[in-house]
């Protein structure tokens, strides 16, 4: 359980901090130079950012939509040398722009066979 911890000297809340001369984790006071070890030694870590590969999600009845962009990519399944073109909706800053195909024939989802093998996204 989380409580409050005070500075002994100066009365300023205490912060947890890692003391690496020691190896174990103190309140320290950020005004003052007093630490205190805690109670709890317990520590958390929360990673927020998760690295996730594009996949190329629900594409069943593409082919038919008006509003999406054809190409003559030629599929891989079947040899159709149309394939309507959607691009990746991640949405993130780090990632390149991925165009994933969908062929009007056999509905078989790929990705451009140009592009590098490391770092494809699944399909």
């Amino acid at each position: 359980q989380a409580s409050l911890h005070f500075c002994s000297e100066c009365n300023n809340l205490l912060y947890p901090k890692a003391d690496p001369l020691r190896n174990i984790m103190v309140y320290a006071c950020r005004i003052c130079t007093y630490d205190e070890i805690g109670d709890n030694q317990c520590v958390y870590r929360n990673d927020l950012l998760t690295v996730t590969k594009e996949q190329v999600g629900v594409t069943h009845d593409l082919m038919t939509d008006p509003s999406l962009a054809h190409s003559d990519m030629t599929c891989p399944s079947c040899g159709n040398n149309d394939a309507v073109v959607f691009q990746d909706q991640s949405k993130r800053k780090e990632t390149r722009m991925i165009l994933f195909y969908v062929c009007t024939k056999c509905n078989h989802n790929y990705l451009d066979p140009t592009l590098p093998t490391d770092g494809r996204p699944e399909t």
